[in-house]
């Protein structure tokens, strides 16, 4: 079963939920795992992939949006439709509803941010995974 990871960030945090997906897919991919960043639009791919060789200097993640990558070389796959090729090690979720494919993923990073429609969505998704007992974790991060 998949689990789900609601990381929030708080008043005092910088950035918002793109520049922590950022982080987060650097993280997981210098612990070996794949990624596929899904993002609400085309415009939010081009502007993750745009942040994803600018977000912090000397920072490499190798990545390309769905329809340039090789889903055997590249560690980091975005894409704004339902299709996610055969993923499923971890999905960041930056679009305002529930993934249809994710539970073919190990685990379920969703990212909020101080914006009231991205708290509201983000709400509604926290409630249709625990109605179907998904297991919940919530980081809030401050920094």
């Amino acid at each position: 079963m998949t689990q789900v990871d609601f990381y929030i960030l708080d008043e005092q945090a910088r950035g918002n939920r793109f520049m922590l997906a950022c982080r987060l897919a650097e993280k997981i991919y210098h612990q070996g795992r794949r990624v596929f960043i899904h993002t609400q639009s085309q415009e939010e791919t081009r502007h993750m992939d745009r942040l994803l060789w600018t977000f912090r200097q000397g920072s490499f993640i190798p990545h390309a949006p769905l329809e340039k990558a090789d889903p055997t070389t590249t560690p980091v796959i975005l894409g704004d439709t339902g299709d996610t090729g055969d993923e499923s090690d971890v999905l960041i979720n930056l679009a305002l509803q529930v993934p249809n494919v994710f539970s073919r993923f190990e685990r379920l990073a969703e990212l909020i941010d101080r914006e009231a429609e991205i708290k509201s969505a983000g709400r509604q998704r926290f409630k249709f995974y625990r109605d179907r007992g998904y297991p919940l974790n919530t980081h809030t991060i401050s920094k």
